[in-house]
Order: C-alpha cells, then sequence, then structure tokens
C-alpha cells in the first residue's frame, strides 16, 4: 500500500519522508541568470598556468589569417564535422529541515536541475541531431543520508522513478540521475551555489561520456574534428591520475577535439608569461593570438589555449566581444615538447572564422562569439526542455 501512496506523491514530499526532514513548501524558482560574456571570475583556483608558447612556429604577435579563410572557403574545405553543447536550467525547489546535534535544526536548500547534452552532426551544407541525453539532477544536503554509510541516494533515486510524476516525463525521453548531495560544511559559498555546482559537475560528466562514445564509434579523426561549446580543461578523476592506462585513455579521446569559448576571463590572457588583457582586446579582426602553453604541477595535462576575433570590435558592446578563446588538449609526445603545430592551429582557426556568419542579430546577447553549428547545436538542446512549470509541478 504504501509503495502505490508513494507513487502518487510530489518529489519533494517522498525525499522528505525517506530522508527524515521537514519539507517547508517553499517558494519555487529558478537560480539561471543570464550571464556576461565575460567571466571576470574564471578559474580563480586555478592551476594551470602559463609556461611557454604553445605552437612550433610561434609568430611574433596577432597573425591575419583572412586569406586563408577566404582560400578554405573558396575550397569549401571543411574538418569540423561535430558540435557539442551541454546546458542545464538549475532551480530551488524547497526548503528542508534536518535535526543536527542538540536538536538543533537547520534548513537547507532543495535543488534541482534539467540538463541536457546534445551533438549535431554536419552533412555537407546540412545540420542533423547526432545524440541527445536529457536527465534530471537532484542536489540536496549531505546531512539528508541519515546512514551515512553510502549507497542511500542510490537506492532512494530508484524509489523516485518508480513514482507517477516522473513516470510522465520517462515517456518523453528524460531519466532521473542519481541524487547528488551537496556539501554542508564549512565553505563561502552558499549553500544553492553549492548545489548549483554539483548539478554542473554532473553535466561536463555527461559531455566527456557523449565524447567518449563518438570516439569508441570511430567517428572523430583528423577529418572530423568535435568542437565543444566551452571550454576543455576539465579535471582528472582519481582513477585517470592514478592509472596511465585510463589517463592515456581520456587523453586519446581529446585528440580531435577543440573548445571554444565565448565567456572568458581577460585576466586569463597571458602575453610573454604576464596576465595582459588589452593584449586581446585589441586583437584585430580575423586575426588570432600566438598559442599559450599551458600546465600544471598537480593535474597531468597540458593545453594550447589562443583567442581569436570573429568581429570587428567598432560594431560590438564591448572589446572582448567578438573574440573566442579556443582550447586543446596537448596529447601526443610531440605536442607535449614542442606545442601544436602552427599549420594546425592556422587551419583552424580559418575554418572557425568561416563559422561566423550567419548571425543570430537580436536572438541572443552573445551574438558576436557564436559560430553558427553551435548556435544551433545550443538551439538543439534547449528545445528539448520541460517549460519551468511542468519541471516544478514534479516537485
Amino acid at each position: 500500500m504504501s509503495d502505490t501512496i508513494n507513487k502518487r506523491k510530489k518529489i519533494t514530499q517522498i525525499l522528505a519522508e525517506e530522508t527524515g526532514g521537514k519539507s517547508y513548501k517553499a517558494h519555487k524558482y529558478s537560480l539561471d541568470s543570464d550571464r556576461s560574456t565575460l567571466e571576470y571570475n574564471e578559474m580563480e583556483d586555478r592551476t594551470f598556468v602559463w609556461k611557454k608558447r604553445g605552437e612550433t612556429d610561434p609568430p611574433p604577435t596577432y597573425k591575419s589569417l583572412e586569406a586563408r579563410a577566404k582560400f578554405l572557403a573558396e575550397r569549401d574545405e571543411q574538418v569540423l564535422t561535430y558540435f557539442l553543447d551541454g546546458s542545464r536550467h538549475v532551480y530551488k525547489v524547497d526548503d528542508m529541515a534536518y535535526t543536527q546535534s542538540s536538536d538543533r535544526s537547520v534548513i537547507y536548500p532543495i535543488i534541482a536541475g534539467q540538463v541536457g547534452v546534445g551533438i549535431c552532426k554536419r552533412v555537407g551544407k546540412k545540420m542533423m541531431p547526432e545524440a541527445l541525453m536529457r536527465e534530471i539532477v537532484l542536489s540536496v544536503p549531505s546531512i539528508a543520508d541519515p546512514s551515512g554509510k553510502g549507497g542511500f541516494f542510490e537506492a532512494l533515486s530508484v524509489k523516485l522513478n518508480d513514482s507517477n510524476e516522473l513516470a510522465r516525463i520517462k515517456q518523453c525521453g528524460w531519466k532521473f540521475a542519481t541524487i547528488i548531495p551537496y556539501d554542508t560544511k564549512s565553505d563561502e559559498r552558499k549553500f544553492e551555489d553549492r548545489g548549483t555546482a554539483r548539478i554542473q559537475d554532473a553535466m561536463i560528466e555527461r559531455e566527456k561520456e557523449m565524447v567518449k562514445a563518438l570516439v569508441r564509434k570511430g567517428k572523430l579523426n583528423q577529418d572530423n574534428y568535435l568542437v565543444k561549446d566551452g571550454s576543455l580543461e576539465y579535471r582528472l578523476t582519481k582513477t585517470d591520475k592514478d592509472d596511465d592506462k585510463s589517463f592515456q585513455t581520456f587523453k586519446q579521446n581529446y585528440n580531435w577535439v577543440i573548445g571554444l569559448s565565448k565567456s572568458f576571463n581577460p585576466e586569463a590572457c597571458f602575453e610573454k608569461g604576464k596576465a595582459n588583457p588589452g593584449y586581446i582586446a585589441e586583437l584585430k579582426p580575423y586575426h588570432r593570438t600566438p598559442v599559450a602553453y599551458f600546465g600544471s604541477e598537480k593535474e597531468p595535462l597540458a593545453f594550447a589555449v589562443w583567442y581569436v576575433r570573429l568581429r570587428d570590435k567598432g560594431k560590438t558592446r564591448t572589446p572582448f566581444d567578438g573574440i573566442l578563446k579556443v582550447e586543446k588538449i596537448l596529447v601526443r609526445d610531440d605536442e607535449l615538447k614542442n606545442g601544436m603545430e602552427t599549420e594546425t592551429v592556422d587551419r583552424l582557426s580559418a575554418l572557425i572564422i568561416n563559422e561566423r556568419n550567419p548571425t543570430s542579430y537580436g536572438v541572443d546577447v552573445r551574438w558576436a562569439n557564436h559560430i553558427y553549428p553551435i548556435y544551433l547545436t545550443e538551439r538543439f538542446v534547449k528545445s528539448q526542455y520541460l517549460s519551468t512549470e511542468s519541471f516544478l509541478h514534479l516537485f
């Protein structure tokens, strides 16, 4: 009988009963907000530092790629085949009280998110869906596990998956992921931010899984790159660090992947080893910066990083609009020693420049930083979301 009753309850009702919490049925609202194209706090705790130039034949200053871009366009040459975008919509869906020592109770927010990751493929002149993953992620305070022994949240996820509320959306292709606890101990961040960060981490893991799936199918190679929307500077898992085979597999997965960041911290631009945000602000249209080599003492990874300007700054809101940050994980031994081949950097940069049109004027404030296939992939992923009203109704 109790299982039948549980099926008729909202997710937060089941959560409160199973974890011993008290639900306040608080006001539900979105935690998302419009973001600037500048991320001044990006990589604030960054361990990757500038070490040297990251290409075999570094130019002394900006390098024009206008002629190269026109040449490749005339030949209709293209190796940017797959485009990946990960996205999440995050909400506070309840406030829940849990009793601590001395019968003192503390109220924590319950954070829920819709996570979507999609890949689109270009075939000829057409873009078409290649893969799509959609899931609901719930982040709760770690104190919600009354046993403290592990495995509790996994078992609770099974019960939640059996509810009528989730049965409805599973028919639409959604799944409910394992509950992810956020730390309730001393931390400068607000609880809401901690929960949101855990959901962001879940989205990144799904992105990595999608890249791995493409590699297993043999779809990525020198003639078929994947362009990821956003940074590639992932943290390695403990297994990746401890097991050389796992580490080499991780690196090989990204041999034919580049990351394009529309949002970046201008203070993270290094020229001759020193932070110089003005260096990229003055970047001319269809030019790129020299490649910087970033390495870390804590992470056995290295990155090639450079910037490309797609738009004239005179036609944008800020001097950093129209600039993309490009990242590539260095995989081969020769890359780790000498950096990327300059010829490869020039070719990829020119192809990226050729992706800037048509634009999405008035549709997205980031229009100047968009390449069109990524814009289409973003629209594809976001079109699959449940409406805010439908999503919040689950809780």
